[in-house]
Parts: structure tokens; sequence; C-alpha cells
């Protein structure tokens, strides 16, 4: 450096490169680089460890994408029972090797309790995709400020007021949400039998993920509007609405329903503390003894009205529906200020009314997941046939323990039969080495059978119970 070079210019960052070439971290003890300084710094020119602390977690959870993992499992639950076969079959000097490690359900004879999941495993816990009467869904991901909003379903068009947009900062799924700045932005729908109640007495559910940023958009009873209908009149009625008060929680009020006025105030007082909160208004036909509620995050408000929970009779509250925007008896309007991740609306209650519940864990979707629990179960393979007689034969099962521990000889009981199913012959199941994934292993070798060329296996499950105790068998191998 020479004393030519100006002051100011070093202060205002004139340094080049070669000022400082091989200048070592070692000298550098304190301060921080501004980012500007290492926009496009090489990778190449980094050695050695970096501190946890110079890469915060968010720095690389936003670039990592989820993985099911489940084919990898699959993989090696197919190579340790092959492997595992394969030596069995030399150490215990058998002629053949049969493997089924449920790619479909091609191997399996018959089953009680206990189906083949398309994920490759057997279980007595099984989980099933069911369609619902879906009328109306916003699911998606917009990109950062878009203004395309769609039904899902196809059955509505959506009209954007105002600023509403899609933002990538917040999201409770996937990677935006619909942002709400409580200054006239709402979503508008027009009117539909879709968002009666009673319309084909199956009961009936609107649902949103959404979190509150603040009072901004209130219509001065302390009020911002979430979903309902109203009519625009000067004081909105008739109007069926869901608004969150900034005293109250979530309440509903509809002008058109016995008894009137009908309202359920929830038990959440503030919800304006920056969280995600699920709102769930159901209704439940009853066979005409109706019930109302609201749920926020799964938990039941109390009725403010008499009858609600025993008699509740919904009118037509005929009128646009409207998402982010409410008119209240006064005509005056209160607006939602923050982020929706989700609405849905199903002819169909989706929770029941005085019992609870854990919030959907999962985006809505036009689908739901039934669980299928059996404390016991079993299937039995197809017929496997030996090239002669047999009355000895091995065995290797894998196997998850999904939720719990399962005893081998107990919970998971393997039976095996020579002489089609005829007589199967309980086993005596002894462990092997487990692998990291999660994956058991399990074997008998030389088991006395009654003597035929027709081979089964029989896997029987006890003790199921649903996130106590759930095994999954993800593979069999007989050796004869």
């Amino acid at each position: 450096m020479t004393k030519a070079r100006d002051l100011a210019n070093i202060i205002t960052g004139g340094f080049t490169a070669d000022d400082i070439p091989n200048i070592p971290a070692s000298k550098i003890t304190s301060g921080q680089f501004a980012d500007a300084r290492i926009a496009d710094l090489n990778a190449s020119k980094l050695t050695g460890s970096i501190a946890d602390a110079r890469v915060p977690a968010s720095a690389v959870s936003q670039h990592a994408t989820s993985f099911d993992d489940n084919k990898i499992v699959n993989d090696i639950s197919t190579l340790a029972i092959r492997q595992a076969s394969n030596e069995n079959k030399s150490a215990y000097n058998t002629n053949s090797m049969y493997v089924d490690v449920f790619q479909d359900g091609t191997g399996i004879g018959s089953n009680t309790n206990a189906p083949r999941d398309t994920n490759e495993f057997v279980s007595a816990i099984t989980s099933t995709q069911t369609s619902i009467p879906v009328k109306f869904l916003i699911n998606q991901n917009g990109s950062n400020n878009s203004t395309t909003m769609t039904d899902a379903t196809g059955n509505h068009s959506i009209t954007r007021n105002g600023n509403t947009k899609w933002d990538t900062a917040q999201y409770k799924f996937g990677s935006s949400s619909i942002y709400f700045d409580g200054n006239d932005d709402y979503l508008q729908m027009s009117d539909s039998s879709d968002w009666n109640f009673d319309n084909d007495n199956n009961g009936y559910t609107s649902e949103m993920w959404y979190k509150q940023l603040g009072t901004t958009g209130e219509d001065g009873y302390g009020n911002a509007a979430l979903f309902g209908q109203h009519s625009g009149s000067g004081n909105g009625n008739p109007r069926r609405f869901v608004w969150r008060n900034s005293a109250s929680g979530v309440k509903h009020y509809a002008s058109t329903d016995t008894p009137d006025g009908a309202g359920e105030v929830s038990n959440v007082a503030n919800l304006e503390d920056g969280n995600w909160h699920h709102i769930a208004l159901v209704y439940e036909h009853n066979s005409g003894n109706g019930k109302l509620g609201v749920a926020v995050d799964g938990t039941w408000g109390t009725p403010s009205t008499s009858g609600v929970s025993t008699a509740y009779s919904p009118g037509n509250a005929s009128g646009s529906y409207y998402i982010g925007v409410g008119q209240a008896s006064n005509g005056a309007t209160g607006y939602l200020h923050g982020y929706m991740d989700g609405f849905r609306i199903t002819h169909k209650n989706m929770y029941t009314i005085g019992t609870n519940f854990t919030a959907p864990t999962t985006a809505f979707a036009a689908t739901e997941t039934t669980l299928a629990v059996s404390a016991t179960g079993n299937f039995i393979s197809n017929a496997i046939t030996a090239p002669s007689s047999v009355s000895k034969m091995g065995a290797i099962i894998t196997y998850q323990n999904q939720a719990g521990t399962n005893n081998l000889n107990s919970d998971i009981v393997l039976q095996l039969s020579a002489d089609n199913g005829s007589n199967f012959t309980t086993a005596t199941l002894t462990a092997m080495p487990d692998f990291t994934t999660g994956i058991k292993m399990a074997k008998v070798n030389d088991l006395s059978v009654t003597a035929g060329t027709q081979l089964k296996y029989k896997i029987s499950f006890a003790n199921q119970s649903s996130g106590s105790k759930e095994a999954r068998i993800r593979g069999v191998s007989l050796q004869y």
C-alpha cells in the first residue's frame, strides 16, 4: 500500500484483492463481513470447518426438500432377507428358497384383518384413503405475489378483491399461504346450495388454517371476519358468519337459524399470538336434532345460546360466500388481517361435536384417511410347490416396530406347513441383528412339519394397538 492511496478510498472499501491476498483467518479477531463482501466467494477458497453458528439452520432447511425413505427401507429389507436366506440355505443344507417382500399381493392367499399395504408391508393396523363430499377447496401453493386463486374441486369461481395475494414468507403446509392485509382484502364466491348446512342431511364442515397478525380491519366491536355468507344489505342479513373476536376468541352468528342468532364462542381468548390456528365450524344433522359447534385447534367452545347443542335448525343464508370480510348488524365491515393456508367446505361433519380432536397434520384434501385397527389378525401365503416331499422347513422374516415393541412368538407368531395348510406347525423365532433403518429380522431353522410338497406360511398378529404397538411385516423367506 502506498502513501499516495487516498484515505477516504480505504475507508469506503477501496481495498483490492491484491492488497490482502493471503491474510490468515487468525488475524481477523473481531467484527463481521457484510454479505455483499462475500457474495461471490468461491467454495474452493474455503478450507477447514465452519462453525455451526456461522450457518443458521434456516439457511440449510429452506433449500431442503422432503424425502420419503420408504423405498430405501424396502430395498434394505429385500437385500437383508435375501442375503440371510442364502446363508441359511447353505448352513442348513436346504435346496430351495422362496422370498416375498410384498411388492404386490400375488403371494398372499388370504388374510383376516391384516391386509397388504401399498407401501409394501402387511399389518393389522392399516389406513385407507376414501373420497369425501368436498364442495369447495383451496389447497394450492401459489408463487410469491401471485393473484391466481382457484377452487380445487372446480365447483366455484373465486373473485379476488383488494391486494389479496399468495405469500411465500408464511405457510402452515407446502410453500405459501394467502395474505389478507386487513384493508379491503377478501375472496368472494357466488351464492350456492353448497353453502347450506342442511343441504343433504349429512352434516357440514367449514374449516381453515389461519395466522392472525393484529387488529387492523376490525369492525369497531373487536371483530375480524373469517368466513361465511351475508346478503350485502344494510345490516348484512340474512347472514351466517364466523368471526375472530379480540376479546372472546371465535364465535358464530346466524340471523337465519333457530335459535335465532345462534352463536358459539370458543374458549381461546387470544388468537393474536403469532401461531397458526385451525378453525372448524361443524353442523351435525342428527336426524333433525341438530348440533352446532366451533372448535379452535381441536378444542370445542361453549355454546352461548340455549338449544345450539340439542335442537339446532339451520336456515338458508342466501348470499355470496366470503373469506376475509364480514358485515355486522350496524353495517360495519370487519376484515381479516393475516394469512390463510387452506380452506375447505365438506358436506359431512368431519369432527364429532363435544369430542376434542387433533387438528389436521396435512394440507386439506378431497379424501380422508381412515385407520382400521385390529388387535389380532393373520395372513396366509399361497402354496409354493416343492420339487419333492418336505418334512423340515426354515424361514426368515423382516419386520418393523412401527410403534412400541412387538415380541416375537407372542405379538408376532409364525407357523409353517408343507401339506397345503392342513397342518401348521408353530415356529419359535430367534432374533437376528437389526438394521439402523429400523428393519428387524428373525429366523427359524429345521422346523419339523407334516410332510408334503405344498408349502405355506401363516403369520399372526396379537395385542396390536394404534400408536402403542404396531407391527409391520416387510418380508418372508422360506428355505426347504
